[in-house]
């Protein structure tokens, strides 16, 4: 069998697993708790969305506007936190507990490692690290004063 056929046997029978998860957990601590835990964690999942999504599509734009899907494609963590507020988001306590082994920062990383995903070349404060023959020291007299150009008199 070949790999696309593991992952439709995996995905078709996800909802029968899962069913089979919640009926085991609902008799270990009641179905009004199995419930509200369903429903917390994708709250959380849908938070996780709206924060980190609205993160993931800025940074998108900016990488698009610059004319670069480098720094896009490099952000392989975000992208892993946006899957794991979608599988919260999806009811059941499988994808719940894969989303929260997902937030998992070393796990995260070693992810993005194994499927090829290299750093960005910018941190996101916006430093760029140069090796030491790549720079050169500016004097402050070659530095023009900018900070009256912007107003206007």
């Amino acid at each position: 069998m070949n790999v696309a056929k593991w992952v439709l046997l995996s995905v078709l029978a996800l909802p029968l697993v899962e069913l089979t998860v919640f009926v085991a957990v609902a008799a270990a601590i009641g179905l009004g708790w199995a419930l509200l835990l369903i429903i917390g964690t994708s709250f959380a999942g849908l938070m996780v969305l709206r924060r980190a999504g609205g993160n993931h599509i800025a940074r998108a734009r900016v990488a698009m506007t610059q004319g670069s899907f480098s720094a896009l494609q490099a952000d392989g963590a975000g992208g892993l936190v946006l899957l794991a507020g979608f599988l919260l988001l999806v009811p059941g306590f499988i994808t719940d507990l894969v989303a929260l082994l997902l937030f998992i920062a070393p796990l995260r990383r070693a992810l993005t490692a194994a499927f090829g995903v290299r750093k960005p070349a910018t941190a996101p404060d916006g430093v760029v690290d140069l090796e030491p023959e790549q720079w050169h020291r500016v004097p402050d007299q070659a530095l023009a004063d900018r900070r009256n150009d912007d107003r206007k008199p």
